[in-house]
């Protein structure tokens, strides 16, 4: 779909960057020629994955960092930043969800996904913005489509999720006129990632599969392609001319919450 020198010279830092979804990102960001950092919690999650993206030729360094710590965030991006040198784009995937009606979900539990979603979403973006001005860049933002609907069991993502998308808007029209575009994009179910195995069964599958005109889930393999759309140099898309930019993938279990 896109040309692999589209991404040549650009750096790209990835949350939640060593498996799931933000894993095949990540990969796809090397294969279009941009080198790229991944960032978890542990480095054992990260360092299968530089090795693959060092097989594909690509400059890839992992760093440790909880997300919910804003000093270690900070921490991490500079690093990144004196590692390869600049930054570019930001994809800000780390999450963390669990299946608990809301009569028995604890505090604890509510705030620790709004902790590493929303909060996590927010700690990394302000430590990247200083990087981001240097030269102008995008951020994307994973949201989910859990809170367009009620959703059972997930108050907890639905809430932090929806603060996604609401800090997405924000920093668009703040960040537009340095030249940063912000966009969201919000996956449905998406077939064989660790978030269908872990927080579905047999007959809920069967739900969203029948809720999909397409007879299926989302593929992993299409949304990167729509990841790298928003974080491809476009300069002319920006928020001070309001043009909003094109995410909404083919699939429809696959929805962009368009900022600009």
């Amino acid at each position: 779909m896109f040309q692999p020198t589209l991404l040549k010279n650009r750096v790209a830092l990835i949350t939640g960057g060593g498996t799931g979804i933000c894993r095949g990102i990540a990969l796809a960001f090397a294969r279009h020629g941009c080198a790229v950092a991944i960032i978890s919690r542990k480095l054992e999650h990260l360092e299968p994955t530089v090795a693959e993206l060092r097989a594909l030729g690509a400059r890839a360094v992992a760093k440790a960092a909880d997300v919910r710590d804003p000093a270690a965030v900070a921490d991490a991006v500079a690093a990144v930043v004196s590692d390869l040198g600049r930054l570019d784009i930001l994809v800000n995937g780390a999450a963390g969800n669990f299946i608990c009606l809301a009569e028995n979900l604890s505090p604890n539990g509510f705030g620790t996904v709004v902790d590493i979603d929303l909060k996590g979403t927010f700690n990394v973006s302000r430590a990247a913005l200083p990087h981001l001005k240097t030269q102008g860049g995008s951020v994307i933002n994973i949201s989910a489509t859990l809170p367009y609907l009620g959703t059972m069991g997930q108050a907890h993502a639905s809430a932090a999720k929806a603060g996604v998308d609401s800090l997405t808007r924000t920093l668009a029209v703040e960040w537009g006129p340095y030249g940063i575009r912000v966009n969201g994009i919000a996956p449905g179910p998406i077939d064989g990632t660790e978030g269908v195995r872990r927080l579905t069964n047999e007959k809920s599958r069967e739900g969203a599969v029948k809720q999909c005109p397409l007879g299926r889930m989302g593929l992993g393999c299409a949304l990167p392609d729509a990841v790298i759309g928003g974080g491809w140099p476009a300069p002319t898309l920006t928020a001070r001319g309001l043009q909003r930019a094109a995410l909404h993938h083919q699939d429809r279990s696959t929805m962009a919450v368009d900022a600009q």
